[in-house]
């Protein structure tokens, strides 16, 4: 199997109400690289959450204002230190600081996490299919750290039409042997690789992944991703 993953130039500012579907399939023409059924499209949370309203005011040096805000978008706290707070979100995501975010945003404001990242895949892959007859997978992509590495990666913490988990439990590795607990995060490893020609301080908000396995193209879910509290041994 051989990827190509395109960075899409000229979305342009986003903002509220904004059909992302149509600037997505404007900017690929416009590019010359038109979206094709098959391909998945990752697009990053910031112009989502734009699109979508989630953006709010905030003095950035307001401490107190952002620790509140914090607290209001997380169900529950589990590490502070100084100013940085590791709190899980509603949608089952843990993470610096309830997902808000000031980068990239208009000064004074801050952009919250989309209230329902699946549903906002669903509606972009909805949107292609019915405007532009085009059959493709998404990824509502963020940035996150990791427990025990460092560095940042961007995860899903969005998906429609792509697999977030492919399961290959029964199958067998290249000396025969049964796979027992192989299940893969795919649709985090597309977030991954195509941050890499995204970037963090390019404003480049869309990647076209191409050449991905057709059987993952299926019905999925966010979810799939999050570990149960029940089988989670460090929370």
């Amino acid at each position: 199997m051989t990827l190509t993953i395109t960075p899409i130039t000229g979305i342009g500012e986003v903002r509220p109400g904004d059909e992302i579907a149509d600037l997505v399939a404007t900017a690929a023409v416009a590019q010359q690289i038109p979206l094709e059924s098959g391909d998945c499209i990752v697009i990053t949370q910031k112009i989502v959450s734009k699109a979508e309203g989630r953006l709010v005011e905030l003095v950035p040096n307001d401490m107190r204002a952002r620790r509140a805000l914090i607290e209001s978008e997380s169900t529950r706290v589990l590490r502070r230190r100084g100013d940085l707070i590791i709190s899980e979100t509603p949608h089952g995501f843990v993470c610096a600081n309830g997902g808000v975010d000031l980068s990239n945003v208009a000064d004074g404001h801050a952009a919250l996490l989309p209230l329902d990242a699946d549903r906002s895949a669903r509606h972009v892959r909805d949107a292609l299919r019915a405007r532009h007859d085009l059959d493709v997978g998404v990824v509502i992509s963020d940035t996150f750290g990791r427990p025990w590495r460092m560095g940042l990666t961007d995860v899903a913490i969005g998906v429609a039409g792509i697999a977030a988990v492919v399961d290959l439990r029964g199958q067998h590795d290249a000396r025969g042997r049964e796979l027992q607990v192989t299940e893969v995060g795919v649709a985090d490893e597309i977030a991954g690789a195509a941050e890499l020609v995204m970037g963090k301080a390019a404003d480049i908000p869309v990647a076209i992944v191409r050449g991905l396995e057709p059987a993952w193209l299926r019905d999925s879910s966010v979810r799939e991703l999050v570990r149960p509290a029940n089988e989670d041994l460090f929370r």
